[in-house]
């Protein structure tokens, strides 16, 4: 096999494996730099003796993941109460014809943060036989477990998943018509009309990242939820709406600046998750309006 077909055969798969990377690190950075490190392996090695060449690119991108997960564990905690993956953001109405499209492709901003909670073997084996359908037996030579042990990986992932992972709405119109009238209960000051658009058991998640820790927060509650809304709306800010991750939302425009990416979970049209990134180190990779 020459360098040029091992070369051709890899880029056909890169988006393939940058989807992967992506689910498994939550990083668009870390999953560009896996997916490149995958290669230079591939490269190193060669083709030669290869059967399958796209189960054995998922297998040697699996493999550098697993370690930049393993790596994650073994540093200190980060001394931050909230972690939020990088989202995907798409720049159309969430309630028009394209915003369909975008939710049948996301990857789904609630599935990313439970994935973050998940050991990196559970995490690699849910995503690879749940996401992708690889077979676990071959998952189990990446984990370096039995066929039978890696099932009951996927399987407590599985059920950790199911259990934070709320069925949102479906209907990208209804759930950005409860986003608009969230924000303008917000800048009205109106507590008892955000309330009413809240789930009781509402989450907000704020991350700040460690250039803004006083913005990270993990709040719980309808009422407390709404009040830090009250409390940090900002009528001059410019709200462009967006899908991200799968959910109506809003990128936050200040002075020509990013400062917010804020993602809504709505169902049964009401709020039950609010993803909101702050991280100035984070955003200007992560959002481009032009």
């Amino acid at each position: 096999m020459t360098d040029e077909w091992l070369t051709e055969r890899f880029e056909e798969q890169r988006p393939q494996l940058r989807a992967l990377a992506y689910r498994m690190l939550g990083s668009q950075a870390e999953a560009d730099d896996a997916v490149q490190e995958a290669w230079l392996r591939v490269d190193r090695a060669g083709a030669d003796g290869v059967d399958n060449i796209g189960g054995w690119l998922t297998t040697v991108t699996s493999r550098v993941c697993l370690n930049v997960l393993r790596s994650r564990r073994s540093r200190p905690v980060e001394a931050l109460d909230t972690h939020i993956p990088d989202p995907v953001i798409t720049l159309v109405d969430p309630a028009g014809p394209e915003a369909e499209a975008v939710l049948a492709d996301s990857v789904g901003i609630a599935l990313l943060v439970v994935l973050e909670s998940l050991s990196p073997a559970e995490r690699l084996a849910f995503v690879l036989h749940d996401l992708f359908a690889v077979p676990f037996d071959e998952i189990a030579t990446i984990v370096d477990r039995t066929p039978e042990a890696t099932r009951q990986l996927a399987s407590r992932a599985r059920r950790r998943v199911q259990g934070g992972t709320p069925a949102a709405d479906a209907d990208p119109a209804r759930s950005r018509a409860v986003v608009d009238a969230f924000f303008a209960a917000a800048r009205g000051g109106d507590l008892d009309g955000l309330v009413a658009l809240l789930d009781p058991d509402v989450v907000l998640r704020s991350d700040g990242g460690t250039a803004r820790p006083v913005v990270t927060a993990l709040v719980h509650g309808a009422e407390a939820v709404a009040g830090r809304a009250v409390l940090f709306s900002n009528p001059a800010a410019d709200l462009v709406p967006a899908v991200i991750d799968g959910c109506a939302g809003v990128v936050v425009v200040v002075d020509g600046e990013v400062v917010t990416t804020m993602a809504f979970t709505v169902v049964d049209d009401r709020i039950v998750a609010i993803d909101a990134l702050n991280d100035p180190d984070r955003l200007p990779a992560l959002t481009d309006l032009t």
